[in-house]
């Protein structure tokens, strides 16, 4: 039975119109069924979110709210309690000033388990909300081990290098493969056959770090120096997950290891280093694009993980709607003009390039790229690695592109005059031009490009469309329930009430072990596409600012991202919050 407390808490809820009385009503029988508390059984109904329900809890209770995530916990704090209890409880230790202490808890009305930390401390105990996804994630983080694992390869290498020497453990790092490790140029290093170095514990480390990456499907890895300690995260589906880091006093053994595998120089530590190295897992070649940069206590290391086999090249895989699609296709498939991705980092705007060059790829038609790096290798493609270092910069190679008797050209981002100039004056004579910006939507490119200082007239000329893209996460399948939403809800996308659907249904996660209990599991792409015409290139002459530009575009046809968005919400591929995350009112 719901106790007094949390009957409390319903009646908020249902005052706050969050919930109706019916509703209320049904989760106390669901309840007594599951015997689980009540705020549990509202937000696996999908009545209620962890954030509503820690508003009501703080409003009922007085009790303050803070998000873990934004807080660098001190380890004297941390061992404040058991870790047996932590798990136990699934609270975390936030702050201790003398004898009280701050404990975050996803349900501060347990005057129970407080009296019980009370005599267990023997401090006074200042309880404040958390989300329970919020809690156990700062529990992965701060307490290795507990809650979800890093993976038991990772365990074990920590295990095996906590008690070495530094100098070992950097001598250790210096020596042969465990992985098959090529270096850039596709040249296999040579490795040694003597299985002893192979099992070197700093490059078993660094080995497993990189494999448990690639089982959770992870895009890239940091390695992240911090006073007392190292931070491990991974992003996964687009947000970064921590994962249990290494011991601090083996940092510069393992960025030696990983710049060893990079061919970077390992003496050099002052200044900003790229490299990049491939490895061989089960016979599948895997890329990484290495970056490191000297921070206050060290060198931060970015690996960008690019796996081949999880490259699609169709654009209806990556989510495009028929009608979106009709639209790239028409405009890429024209036999000349400059055709534009555009998003910021991380958006999928290299995919949806290759996905474009493999749908226009044909025997009959000379296609060369210019990049930096070449991400991905596609058969029947010249495809050119940018080399700032000795003069092969982007202009450098469309110049010598235009004398190869091009078709197609594809330079991998225009970041300034001479590059945009030159792509440009391909597109006006009879070549086609694919490359990206980083810009927030189609409108803001052409202003980009303006203030690049390439001529209004000759953008008009020469552009024949412009993408802009988003990856919202994708609502996990193996978890997902379906939910009523509040009108409000629907209201805050943009819908306008007369089309507001009464018995629209749309889905969340529960949060399961396929999503990390995250409620989210991969990605689908959110796209707008501006073709240019006539209204559009008048706009351009006039001199519209961007929003007014946007508002023409809209009138001529195009679908903005925040309606993209919301038609991804109602075919129940994404949620409300990610939607309003990622985009913004038109």
């Amino acid at each position: 039975m719901a106790t007094a407390m949390e009957r409390k808490l319903g009646e908020m809820l249902v005052k706050d119109r969050v919930i109706s009385k019916q509703e209320l009503e049904a989760a106390i029988k669901q309840q007594e069924a599951t015997r689980r508390s009540l705020g549990h059984v509202l937000i696996e109904m999908g009545l209620t979110t962890e954030w509503e329900m820690a508003a009501a809890l703080g409003k009922q209770l007085n009790v303050p709210f803070i998000t873990l995530s934004h807080y660098e916990i001190d380890e004297q704090v941390l061992a404040s309690l058991p870790k047996d209890i932590v798990r136990k409880y699934k609270i975390v230790p936030v702050d201790k000033t003398g004898d009280t202490l701050t404990i975050a808890l996803s349900d501060p009305s347990n005057i129970y388990l407080l009296d019980e930390l009370k005599l267990l401390t023997k401090n006074e105990i200042i309880p404040v909300i958390s989300f329970e996804s919020d809690i156990t994630e700062a529990i992965n983080r701060y307490y290795p081990g507990i809650g979800e694992k890093s993976g038991p390869a990772i365990d074990e290498a920590l295990k095996e290098i906590e008690g070495m020497d530094m100098k070992a453990a950097v001598k250790s790092a210096l020596e042969a493969d465990a992985l098959e490790v090529e270096s850039a140029n596709d040249e296999p290093q040579d490795n040694d056959e003597d299985g002893g170095v192979n099992d070197a514990p700093v490059i078993t480390l660094v080995n497993n770090i990189v494999t448990e990456a690639l089982k959770m499907g992870a895009s890239d890895i940091h390695i992240e120096p911090y006073e007392k300690k190292i931070r491990l995260r991974y992003r996964i589906d687009g947000k970064l997950a921590e994962m249990p880091g290494p011991p601090k006093k083996f940092q510069n053994a393992i960025v030696s290891r990983i710049k060893i595998m990079s061919e970077l120089d390992i003496a050099e530590r002052r200044l900003p280093q790229d490299g990049r190295f491939r490895v061989k897992i089960q016979g599948r070649p895997i890329d990484f694009r290495v970056s490191t940069c000297p921070i206050i206590y060290g060198e931060k290391v970015v690996m960008r993980i690019l796996d081949q086999g999880n490259l699609m090249l169709n654009l209806e895989d990556l989510g495009f709607e028929p009608q979106i699609k009709a639209k790239l296709e028409s405009s890429i498939l024209r036999p000349y003009g400059m055709c534009l991705i555009t998003g910021p980092t991380g958006s999928g705007k290299s995919t949806t390039l290759y996905s474009a060059l493999a749908r226009i790829n044909d025997p009959t038609k000379n296609i060369s790229t210019i990049e930096d790096p070449v991400e991905y290798n596609l058969v029947g493609i010249n495809q050119v690695n940018a080399k700032p270092d000795v003069g092969l910069t982007f202009p450098a190679a469309l110049k010598s592109f235009l004398r190869q008797d091009p078709d197609i050209i594809m330079v991998g981002e225009i970041r300034d005059l001479e590059t945009g100039s030159i792509a440009v004056k391909a597109a006006l004579t009879g070549h086609m031009v694919l490359s990206t910006l980083h810009t927030n939507d189609c409108a803001g490119t052409i202003q980009r490009l303006i203030n690049m200082g390439i001529d209004d007239f000759l953008i008009t000329a020469a552009l024949n469309m412009v993408e802009a893209q988003r990856l919202a996460r994708r609502v996990c399948k193996n978890c997902r329930t379906e939910y009523k939403p509040e009108k409000s809800e629907i209201l805050s996308l943009g819908v306008k009430e007369a089309d507001i659907d009464p018995n629209q249904m749309l889905y969340k996660g529960k949060g399961c072990e396929v999503c990390r209990t995250t409620g989210y599991k991969g990605r689908v792409g959110l796209y707008e596409v501006m073709v240019m015409d006539d209204r559009i290139r008048d706009g351009i002459m006039e001199g519209l600012p961007t929003n007014q530009l946007k508002r023409v575009a809209i009138e001529q046809g195009m679908e903005s991202m925040r309606m993209a968005a919301t038609k991804k919400v109602l075919q129940g591929a994404t949620t409300i919050e990610q939607a309003l995350e990622l985009t913004i009112d038109d």
